[in-house]
């Protein structure tokens, strides 16, 4: 069982930079795919981004790609995800998630373990 938990939302003005953290405990974190999904109000969750287990690959989607960025270390179980040049449309509930299979997946359901969400809002 994988224990995951974000830290680091806030808000900030179009334009600006927020970096989150998620910290997981509770298994091996070097065997799992990371990666952070968000949702917004009305909207279905969607992917972000994902790293393979060794941060060896990192995957985007394209609405980020370019200003998002994510890294993992393995030495203290923890993921990052930087974000760049924020836009009001990033505004979203962002959550850490571990995927058991070691190929990387963009679609939420592909994802075993979840954190409780960190908001992240950007005001133009």
């Amino acid at each position: 069982q994988v224990q995951l938990g974000e830290s680091g939302g806030g808000m900030v003005q179009a334009g600006g930079s927020l970096r989150l953290s998620c910290a997981a405990s509770g298994g091996t974190f070097s065997s799992v795919v990371m990666g952070w999904l968000r949702q917004a109000p009305g909207k279905e969750r969607e992917f972000v981004a994902a790293i393979t287990r060794n941060g060896g690959s990192t995957y985007y989607a394209d609405s980020v790609k370019g200003r998002f960025t994510i890294s993992r270390d393995n030495a203290v179980n923890t993921v990052y995800l930087q974000m760049n040049s924020l836009k009001p449309e990033d505004t979203a509930v962002y959550y850490c998630s571990a995927r058991l299979s070691p190929i990387v997946r963009d679609t939420p359901q592909a994802y075993q373990y979840w954190g409780q969400g960190t908001q992240v809002t950007v005001s133009s």
